[in-house]
């Protein structure tokens, strides 16, 4: 083997960095369990608030190789929602009010007649809400002029009424579009309140929607009440710290109470016998002190002043942190104790009514590599700031007359009008411009602002002035954010599925390692190392990139077990040619590696071309399931190529002996000779049966639709005792109107399951935010009913009708885009029109047989098999397994046709014996995947159960199109281009004996 050295020294770098990154998720682990053990109490339940205090007091402190646990938190390998619980949104902004607010929100009926139709025809098309207003309204008001709507005050210096329709329509997408980008940067500052470890936050390319993940999160009903407000923008008055310079004392002695409590408390656990007197005596606390202040003589009251004065000080400074003259901070760490004092209503009484406690959006960093966060003292009479963020007209980045950057921004004229009186009480004084209550910015007001245009300037960044234009902005035009899509996942489930998830995977593991010993004997050992290093490569690589692991993650580990076995199966079924060809073991092991390479590389390059594709569509679950695909495929390369043969080759090169067989595989597979040709008729009759019946049953009974695909809320639902779907069905219409969709979900009971799942499609049009607590309780309203079994609502999933018609729509693209790519590779690789057509003839074959049996036995079998995004996962990757197989073959068909070129043999009788010579490595391959799958369908949970059904009856429809449709539909097209070739007066299909060799070559029949 080449570069050996190279290779041995590039898999001790993988290894020490896979151990490095994989680190951090054991650390952060170990401290999140202290944290838990220091807030459980005697009975063991454990204090939320206590736990988080331990968790930030540690926050930003170094607490591994130079890392704070912030950082160590954000490197670790993050579970998903489906593994721990949490939240899933999907904010779509609201165009139809950017347009109503640029409008100057008119009354006109045809204007609000537009907009009402173009979001009901935005759920079934792909255009821009902006193109479909503009067709609704030019077909309700023909003879009116965009500009004529448009042209407002607001929109002056960007449109007049006499700009063309092309250029209003130009305003009004490029408004819409930085309304999104303004909600994205707004969502990511409310995202940071939950403080969830691993928030993911991203745009959906092209729809302008925003994906939210919360992992962890356990109150859905803040969470969308602080994602679906519009952004509220508010100018107020600072109070200095001198103002406040009484309270802020008030606030030193109220701090040395708290301390002197805290070590009250302390003192008294460690000696509850302890005497009042004693403690008393002992004078070295500081309640001591404060208990005998009024025994001292008069001539000690100065003395004890300065030392109360000290103390005060001393407390004062431990929280808070001078910034300035005018500025106090709290080092990050320690916001969280903050907030709970400044909220204490003891402390808010030594301050101003109408003052209130407002943090700065961004932290300053110490010489020590500390961070403080600035505090602010703002005035709010009556709870209400004198100018909100309405008055705003418009707002841009820009330079002063030094080329320093700034922020102008304009009012109107009832903005301008409270803008001077503010400013004009607030000369040589800060003004702080807050969103959402975080101070943006506080700048000085050098002079009285008469006419509402201002300009804001500082020491700026450019992308902090454009920050800041784009906050100003925010609150020019009301644009709340919807829900379109939720999914919210409880923490019993997440244990449920991680213990469903592991179990899966270690049955799994053992299953696949038992058989691969057995079937290879010693040589199995070799690869079941190399199966190990691919799965600790494949953990590192994750952690290092960050990825989530999530249930169909876990799938997806399980799947790369079954079919990393396939690259070393390919490789030992060449070396037991090689062997059976009379080579030494040494040298059977360089060739076998060598003409093994050829179908490793087209045989994995399919799959991961359709795992890319998986990753590109894909959102949420789907997106993890194909991260450890992708992932796992380059591993399990890695280790099959290079693993491998450095441990073969070492253990020969020592002198040791290899057997690739047992006494039970010896002889399996040898010399086999089935026909697979000849009877491709029937084949394809068989195919063309179950196809036929498929489409019967789409047509008249059609599929299960996911929550995904029609729109609509979904709830996992548990009883204490097993419940009948049709006593939930009938209580639930009551209160809803109409039956809802009600099927078992897993769970167990003597009698029956105590677990369903309820799909609903009431209030689903409903878009106000608070309308899932209202549908919520409707369902408890019904499930009440119920006598004597008390229901909970697990987890929940919203989708509505607009992304539901762009998932469907996204999952056939993919589909096709898979089968085009393939086809494409296919092509390339093989250079024959006749192997992609036959390709690409079995991956349909093998969709059109899934979705038949999908539909035929919906309702049939005790799980769910609703066509969902998950299906759609399950489906492309059966697709690439197909692939997979159908190239393998088709690698050995190109083989022997090279061989037996110029020499008179059938394509029928070669492609026959290419079949028979890799039926071996098909069988070993379909097993140890279908082993694994079957081991995924029964332990993996119900979450992923129609999800693992998919897979393995993929599984066996992939392997069957491998054989007996792909190949024969090649075996046709060839023949005919072997007739158009050759003299009718030459034999085109001589009689063929199947599992015959190509003359003039000796070789065994195994792959």
């Amino acid at each position: 083997m080449q570069n050996r050295t190279g290779i041995i020294v590039l898999t001790v770098v993988i290894a020490l960095l896979s151990i490095y990154y994989l680190s951090f998720t054991f650390v952060s682990r170990s401290i999140k369990q202290d944290a838990t053990a220091y807030a459980t109490d005697k009975s063991g339940v454990v204090d939320i608030k206590k736990k988080q205090r331990y968790i930030d007091s540690l926050w930003r402190e170094e607490v591994y190789l130079g890392n704070t646990l912030q950082e160590v938190t954000e490197r670790e390998l993050g579970l998903g929602l489906d593994l721990q619980g949490g939240m899933h949104v999907v904010l779509e902004v609201s165009p139809a009010d950017i347009l109503r607010g640029l409008a100057g929100n008119t009354r006109d009926p045809k204007f609000n007649e537009a907009l009402k139709q173009a979001a009901e025809d935005q759920k079934s098309s792909q255009s821009s809400f902006v193109d479909l207003f503009i067709n609704n309204f030019k077909r309700l008001s023909p003879n009116t002029k965009l500009a004529s709507v448009f042209a407002t005050s607001a929109n002056r210096g960007k449109i007049n009424f006499q700009s063309s329709e092309t250029e209003v329509r130009r305003l009004l997408n490029n408004e819409v579009d930085g309304a999104i980008d303004r909600a994205y940067k707004i969502i990511q500052a409310r995202v940071d309140k939950f403080g969830v470890a691993n928030p993911n936050l991203q745009r959906l390319p092209g729809s302008g929607r925003i994906l939210i993940e919360l992992p962890g999160v356990d109150n859905p009903e803040r969470v969308r009440r602080l994602l679906t407000g519009a952004a509220k923008l508010e100018f107020t008055e600072v109070y200095t710290i001198n103002e406040v310079a009484p309270a802020i004392e008030g606030l030193g002695a109220y701090l040395v109470k708290q301390e002197a409590a805290r070590k009250e408390s302390l003192k008294t656990a460690a000696a509850p016998a302890a005497t009042t007197t004693d403690t008393a005596k002992s004078g070295s606390s500081l309640e001591a002190q404060l208990a005998n202040r009024n025994q001292k003589a008069a001539t000690d009251s100065a003395k004890k002043d300065t030392s109360a004065t000290a103390a005060q000080n001393a407390a004062l400074t431990n929280l808070f942190v001078p910034i300035s003259q005018n500025q106090l901070g709290v080092y990050l760490k320690d916001t969280a104790k903050a907030n709970a004092m400044l909220s204490d209503p003891e402390v808010r009484s030594l301050f101003p009514t109408d003052l209130v406690f407002a943090w700065d959006r961004k932290t300053l960093a110490t010489n020590d590599g500390k961070e403080i966060l600035p505090l602010y003292f703002v005035k709010k009479p009556g709870g209400q700031a004198p100018l909100e963020g309405d008055v705003i007209t418009d707002a841009a980045n820009d330079y002063d007359e030094r080329g320093r950057p700034e922020v102008t921004m304009r009012m109107n004229a009832e903005g301008a009008r409270k803008w001077r009186a503010l400013t004009a009480a607030n000369v040589g004084r800060p003004v702080a411009i807050l969103l959402d209550n975080l101070v943006y910015t506080a700048p000085n007001v050098q002079n009285e602002i008469p006419n509402g245009n201002s300009s804001i300037s500082g020491n700026f960044t450019v992308e902090e002035t454009k920050d800041l234009a784009n906050v100003l902005k925010a609150g020019k035009l009301p644009a709340p954010t919807n829900i379109v899509e939720e999914n919210v996942v409880g923490a019993t489930l997440g244990s449920e599925a991680v213990n469903a998830g592991v179990i899966s995977s270690i049955v799994g593991l053992l299953i696949v390692l038992a058989f691969v010993v057995m079937y290879y004997n010693k040589a199995g050992l070799v690869a079941d190392l190399a199966l190990f290093v691919n799965l600790f490569f494949l953990m590192g690589v994750m952690a290092s990139l960050g990825a989530v692991l999530t249930l169909p993650g876990i799938a997806g580990i399980v799947l790369t077990i079954g079919m990393a076995v396939d690259a070393n199966v390919l490789i030992y079924e060449r070396i037991k040619e090689e062997l059976a060809l009379g080579k030494n073991l040494k040298l059977a092991i360089s060739d076998g590696f060598k003409h093994a390479y050829s179908s490793i590389i087209d045989s994995q390059v399919t799959t991961l071309l359709t795992g890319v594709i998986l990753f590109i569509f894909g959102t949420g679950l789907i997106l993890g399931f194909a991260t450890t695909l992708v992932i796992g495929i380059i591993t399990s390369l890695f280790a099959a190529i290079f693993i491998t043969r450095i441990i073969l080759d070492w253990y020969v090169n020592k002198g040791g002996q290899l057997s690739f067989s047992s006494a039970l595989t010896k002889n399996l597979f040898k010399d086999s000779h089935f026909d697979f040709v000849s009877r491709r008729r029937t084949y394809y009759t068989i195919s063309s049966i179950i196809i036929g019946l498929g489409i019967i049953s789409i047509i008249f009974k059609g599929f299960g639709l996911g929550v995904d695909f029609k729109g609509g809320r979904s709830y996992v639902v548990r009883f204490e005792k097993p419940v009948s779907t049709d006593d939930v069905r009938t209580n639930l219409a009551s209160v809803l109107g109409s039956s809802p969709e009600v099927k078992t979900f897993g769970g167990t009971g003597v009698g029956g399951s105590n677990q369903v799942k309820v799909t609903t499609s009431y209030q689903m049009d409903n878009t106000n935010a608070e309308a899932d607590k209202q549908v919520e309780a409707t369902i408890y309203k019904g499930l009440s009913k119920i006598q004597g079994n008390q229901a909970r609502i697990e987890s929940s999933q919203k989708v509505g009708p607009t992304i539901a018609y762009d998932i469907l729509i996204s999952a056939m693209w993919s589909i096709l885009l898979a089968i085009a790519v393939n086809f494409g590779y296919i092509l390339i690789r093989f250079k024959r029109l006749s192997f992609s057509y036959g390709a690409v003839a079995a991956l349909f074959h093998d969709v059109l047989v899934i979705l038949a049996i999908f539909s035929i036995f919906n309702g049939i079998l005790p799980f769910s098999l609703d066509i969902d995004q998950a299906f759609v996962g399950a489906l492309l990757t059966i697709m690439g397994y197909s692939m997979n197989d159908t190239v393998v073959v088709f690698d050995r068909v190109r083989e022997y046709l090279n061989e037996t070129r110029g020499k008179k043999e059938s394509v029928p009788t070669i492609i026959n014996n290419a079949l028979n010579s890799t039926l071996s490595r098909t069988a070993v391959t379909g097993i140890s995947t279908m082993l694994v799958l079957l081991v995924l369908f029964i332990f993996g949970g119900e979450t992923i159960r129609g999800f693992s059904f998919a897979m393995l009856i993929g599984v066996i429809v992939g392997t069957y199109s491998s054989l007996f449709v792909a190949t024969p539909i090649v075996v046709d097209a060839m023949t005919r281009e072997q007739a158009n070739e050759t003299p009718p007066s030459a034999p085109v299909e001589p009689t063929t004996s199947a599992g015959r060799q190509p003359k003039g070559k000796v070789r065994p029949t195994q792959a």
